[in-house]
């Protein structure tokens, strides 16, 4: 590619360039899994960059400059060094101290139309092939939209088909000229949704490559390995050892020759082979020694089992940034600190770098924690149940690899079917919830909410664990309560079809039992119902006939009574399978007598095997037999259970939970995939210039409801009108003015939401009762400021409002107004942004809503304009991360329309946690 830049400036009358903006440094996952570090070029990158330039290989100097040129002129390198930020950009990418790769646009002067810039870059040789191109086109594009240019314009040549290919395969609509040998290249850098799927692709990708880089090295070291069975390097080195991983294990230990029969070496960088994974067991203040020899080796990956971080205040923190740093600054990334480890069960790998003293055998279930000793007695319950595992991660303090990225290798790894995740805490919300989106579709994603998750999503007490489950719901996610309710619904998910519908058989030998089940479905939202033909009813005949099931039965068990033999579990089950009406069977045992219940646990998997293609999910409840197997299974490798495995609860009550919620997400997976809607008559840019004003004024305020009031018109919000009026004589011309019948307000915080309305005088008709409203409310309040508001037509009153919640990002809520109804925590949440469903979705969603719908005591209210005005919050938090805080209560919501009485808006920095632009570590 060629440049034609202006005379250059004279570097013997330096400039100091602007600083560059801080949200353009970056780390990068390269196509490979690898860590990449992107920032802007600097004046004191000058001779790191002619040291790039001259080792790039004649070829590739060539395919980027036309010609040789061996080494960059002074001039060059001074303008290549020397940016604006804005109208000359330039990137780098760089592993430690070297650069790799350099990117940079220029601004063309010299045209009319659109603002363009020409494109250009070029990769280090040894790092040709990693997807840098891509990384570097991302983030320059995304640079030059802020900076409002639109087009990209490139000369290549055309024997250049590898950096063709990057502009084309990067989702743009490229316009191709050719000139001789050399092809003009030209394309808008609009994001279309073609150009967010191509990055949505790479970046699911990369990071899947990245943590299987760490869950399938060909090689670890474990540093701190130590002979102490009760020591952590003892530990971690004993398992890789009795787990027969199937690379070589190299102990490091500078006191010892060996360690448990195995060449020990003093430090990793004595290793004479290759390093992939380093298992880190030493004191905190070790750390930093031991970073140093990792990097020098070019180890890809950390798993740090040290504590000491994070966890034990602001220096821990402070030493937790600066390791993840480093690590990434050098290629690698990092599990943990804190972590109880990693472990991959699959043969061909069979990896268990952990501390547990019990690991499951393989399975096809995908597990991510954080908390360590939380983590092993996981790994105890899901062996103890049979549950097989593919891979395991605690991430301890999850400082770097988090469960984002685990999601983003369990949705491509065809060893896992389902996903299990205990979370305290989100690296980056809104990306969690795009990549669970996805990833539910095909996978199911059964998540337990800690408590200190919940705690952290009530930062003014006002949202409550309701948000964790409507969050987690939105996004597919089956979320549960209790370690055991995540294994019961493992259980089911990962050996069992998904029921296709509410309709439930219970059928067992104990009438108080199969009751206590049908009460349990019911109470979960199911439907119980008994199959249009059954063997016998114990109730009425006592040997077996064929009955037609009439009305009065539907909903009630199939008691097989106390009697019941093998035979009749199996014709039951089968008679249950085969029946249209049913979607699912939950089978109870409990026996009047000690009985082996080995023969009617295989009676049951008879009757499953017996209707192959029925689809339906079974599960079962033995009751008085201590140690009967958690899952009716057939055996696979290690004596796990495999898929058509049936499973078995210690009561109904948990099979019936369990069902209910499977139940739930085939329900949302089923659902079409919807797509953000934005409505029509949005202002965005003058929007952004009211934003940027306001924040080059203050770090962050509320905003008057006047700059409320013109920041919402920018998206085609309104507030009913109003005018604010200091005196008598002005409240009475804003009146006249806006028309009969108004409203007087007083305008303090206090009266504003007050339930009696004290600060408020409705339905003024006349100028003389403005004028005595007004008296009446500055006397009340002792503030003059006092809105005259024309009167909305009555209707339901709503509450809408979004918060900037600490572990979920943008959280927007609606409910019907109301003391009580608040008092009830009738609300429902959902992350922003919103698909349209999803907005139709949370109009209907407080258990208030169908007074929404209309009673024979008020009319149906506009629930579409309710459902745009909510699209059109979610499309101004979207363009505006600087808006941290919206109230609109309330929201009168009528016949005719949805009408905003009052509106709050808080601006603030924005939040660092990015999900939209060019790709990048969270």
């Amino acid at each position: 590619m060629t440049e034609n830049p202006p005379v250059p400036d004279s570097p013997n009358t330096p400039v100091v360039p602007p600083p560059p903006p801080q949200h353009w440094f970056a780390d990068v996952l390269a196509s490979d899994g690898g860590v990449v570090r992107l920032r802007p070029i600097t004046p004191d990158d000058t001779e790191r960059l002619q040291e790039f330039h001259t080792a790039l290989s004649d070829r590739s100097r060539y395919l980027r400059y036309f010609g040789p040129y061996p080494r960059i002129s002074p001039k060059d390198l001074y303008r290549s060094t020397h940016v604006d930020h804005h109208d000359r950009v330039g990137l780098l990418l760089v592993l430690g101290e070297a650069i790799i790769a350099v990117g940079r646009y220029e601004l063309l002067t010299d045209r009319t139309g659109p603002r363009a810039a020409e494109v250009a870059f070029v990769v280090a040789d040894e790092h040709q092939g990693r997807g840098l191109g891509s990384i570097l086109l991302e983030h320059l594009a995304g640079a030059a939209a802020e900076n409002k240019i639109e087009t990209f314009v490139a000369e290549v040549l055309a024997e250049n088909t590898v950096m063709v290919t990057v502009f084309r395969d990067a989702g743009y609509q490229v316009e191709r000229a050719r000139d001789g040998s050399v092809l003009h290249l030209e394309f808008a850098i609009d994001p279309t949704e073609a150009l967010l799927s191509v990055r949505d692709s790479r970046e699911r990708a990369s990071e899947a490559r990245s943590v299987g880089n760490l869950l399938a090295p060909r090689s670890v070291a474990v540093i701190g390995a130590t002979m102490g069975p009760a020591r952590v390097g003892g530990v971690i080195l004993a398992n890789l050892l009795s787990g027969v991983f199937q690379g070589p294990v190299f102990p490091v230990n500078p006191n010892r020759r060996s360690v448990r029969g195995v060449r020990a070496y003093p430090t990793v960088r004595d290793i004479p082979d290759e390093v992939d994974l380093a298992v880190v067991a030493v004191p905190p203040e070790a750390i930093s020694s031991v970073l140093d020899d990792c990097m020098a080796k070019g180890v890809k990956g950390l798993v740090v089992l040290t504590a000491g971080f994070g966890e034990t205040g602001d220096g821990g923190v402070v030493a937790e940034h600066e390791l993840v740093a480093a690590a990434r600054g050098h290629g690698m990334r990092v599990v943990g600190p804190s972590a109880l480890g990693i472990a991959n069960t699959d043969a061909s790998v069979s990896l268990n770098a952990t501390l547990a003293s019990v690991l499951p055998g393989p399975g096809r279930i995908g597990f991510f924690c954080q908390s360590g000793p939380l983590g092993a007695a996981i790994l105890g319950e899901a062996a103890a149940r049979n549950l097989g595992l593919s891979t395991f991660v605690s991430a301890g303090n999850r400082a770097d690899v988090s469960g984002n990225d685990l999601l983003q290798y369990w949705d491509s790894d065809s060893a896992t079917d389902v996903i299990l995740l205990y979370l305290e805490s989100f690296g980056n919300p809104r990306k969690f919830s795009r990549i669970a989106r996805r990833v539910a579709r095909s996978k199911p994603i059964v998540a337990v909410s800690s408590g200190r998750l919940a705690a952290r999503a009530q930062p003014t007490g006002d949202m409550d664990r309701s948000i964790v489950r409507d969050l987690f719901a939105q996004s597919g996610i089956v979320q549960v309560d209790s370690i055991s309710e995540l294994f019961d619904c493992a259980a089911l998910l990962g050996y069992q079809p998904l029921p296709t519908g509410p309709r439930v058989a219970v059928i067992g030998n104990s009438a108080a039992l199969n009751w206590l089940a049908v009460d349990a479905a019911r109470g979960e939202g199911l439907e119980v119902r008994r199959p249009a033909t059954v063997p016998f009813d114990n109730v009425r005949r006592p040997r077996p006939t064929e009955r037609v099931v009439d009305e009065q039965s539907i909903g009630d068990p199939v008691n097989l009574g106390p009697d019941a033999t093998p035979g009749a579990y199996l014709d039951a089950v089968v008679a249950a399978l085969r029946s249209d009406e049913i979607d699912a069977v939950i089978v109870v045992f409990a026996p009047p007598v000690p009985l082996r219940m080995a023969g009617f646990a295989d009676a049951i998997r008879e009757a499953a095997a017996a209707v192959p293609d029925a689809a339906k999910p079974i599960l079962t409840t033995f009751v008085a037999e201590q140690g009967i197997p958690n899952l009716l299974a057939m055996r696979g490798p290690g004596g796990t259970a495999v898929r058509g495995s049936i499973p078995s609860y210690p009561d109904p009550e948990r099979a019936a939970r369990a069902l209910a919620r499977a139940h739930r997400y085939a329900q949302w997976r089923t659902k079409p995939v919807s797509t953000v809607v934005r409505p029509p008559g949005i202002d965005a840019e003058r929007a952004e210039r009211l934003v940027a004003g306001w924040m080059r004024e203050s770090d962050g305020r509320w905003l008057t409801d006047l700059e409320a009031v013109d920041l919402l018109d920018c998206y085609g919000i309104r507030v009913v009108e109003f005018r604010e009026v200091r005196s008598a004589d002005e409240a009475m011309a804003a009146a006249e003015e806006l028309g009969y019948p108004v409203a007087a307000k007083a305008t303090g915080e206090m009266w504003r939401r007050r339930p009696d309305l004290s600060g408020v005088r409705l339905d003024l008709w006349r100028p003389e009762a403005v004028r005595q409203a007004y008296s009446h409310l500055v006397e009340l309040c002792g503030d003059p400021a006092v809105h005259i508001q024309k009167m909305a037509s009555p209707g339901v009153g709503c509450v809408l409002r979004v918060q900037d919640d600490p572990s979920f990002g943008s959280v927007i809520e609606f409910g019907l107004s109301g003391m009580i109804i608040e008092l009830l925590g009738d609300r429902a949440y959902r992350a922003l942004p919103l698909t349209g469903d999803e907005a139709s979705a949370l109009i209907d969603a407080p258990r208030a809503a169908p007074l929404l719908s209309g009673t024979p005591a008020s009319p149906r209210v506009d629930k579409p304009a309710l459902v745009e005005l909510v699209q059109r919050v979610s499309a101004l938090f979207d363009d505006l991360p600087e808006i941290r805080e919206l109230s609109f209560d309330p929201v009168l919501a009528s016949a005719n329309a949805a009408a905003i009485l009052y509106a709050r808006a808080r601006f603030g920095p924005q939040p660092s946690r990015f999900d939209t632009g060019p790709r990048r570590l969270g």
